[in-house]
């Protein structure tokens, strides 16, 4: 099917200038595959995003870690989609868990922003997965597909799209979906975009995984047949991030 191994670098709300700085030069010395094999993004908290964008390896790209739902005005601390094509940030990380919970964003929210920025030329990652109650109760696939269902409702090109499951019992935890768990939610996923969207987007949309992913299981995980890469948190921070990158050849020799 030929999707591209994924791989994304979350730094949340971490950081100072010369901490990036460090970051950024481990980067750019690191040893890792080449473009054809994995897609590298990094997402700085927004005032890194200049400086990292113009000190990063050319081969590795980054990402804001949102943006506003319409077109910028008088809406006091967010940013547009606009200003970040103006930047030429091409990526955006929409959805995720924290800000579903912290600042109470809807499913519904989330999909008009997946919509917004995509009409703007940006390129989403698209953050989906289930609480611990919901995972206990049974309802994981309910509430992912629920979750994705908003997004399908208001876009019709997926080409620019990636869809990260991250359970959220396992982000920042230490517990880790195992790799069977994690394959099971992609499957089925993957059945659900089949059935309610279409076979292509399918089969070709790239659906990664998050939640305390970390360079000692990383491989396993990587081998997962749907898992088509990682979007890592406190773990890209850290020298680990270069094992998570370098897992891609795992996906590419099985």
């Amino acid at each position: 099917m030929g999707r591209k191994f994924f791989v994304g670098g979350n730094w949340k709300c971490n950081g100072s200038t010369e901490e990036v700085k460090k970051i950024v030069a481990s980067l750019n010395a690191a040893q890792v595959p080449s473009q054809d094999v994995v897609e590298v993004v990094v997402s700085p908290p927004y005032v890194f995003l200049p400086l990292v964008k113009g000190s990063l390896r050319p081969d590795f790209h980054v990402a804001a870690q949102n943006c506003w739902v319409n077109k910028g005005g008088a809406y006091t601390g967010e940013v547009s989609a606009e200003m970040l094509v103006d930047l030429n940030v091409p990526w955006v990380i929409l959805g995720h868990s924290e800000r579903r919970a912290l600042l109470n964003e809807s499913s519904e929210f989330v999909g008009d922003k997946v919509a917004y920025a995509l009409s703007k030329g940006l390129k989403v990652i698209a953050c989906i997965g289930e609480t611990l109650e919901q995972r206990e109760a049974g309802t994981t696939v309910d509430v992912v597909a629920a979750q994705t269902k908003a997004i399908a409702e208001k876009i019709s090109d997926w080409k620019n799209v990636v869809l990260a499951y991250e359970p959220v019992w396992a982000i920042g935890t230490g517990k880790v979906a195992s790799p069977a768990q994690a394959q099971e939610v992609h499957v089925e996923l993957r059945k659900w975009l089949k059935a309610n969207v279409n076979a292509d987007v399918a089969a070709s949309t790239r659906i990664i995984y998050g939640g305390s992913v970390n360079g000692g299981n990383c491989k396993e995980l990587a081998s997962q047949p749907d898992l088509d890469g990682f979007l890592v948190g406190g773990a890209s921070l850290k020298p680990e991030f270069i094992d998570i990158i370098k897992s891609a050849e795992t996906k590419k020799n099985a």
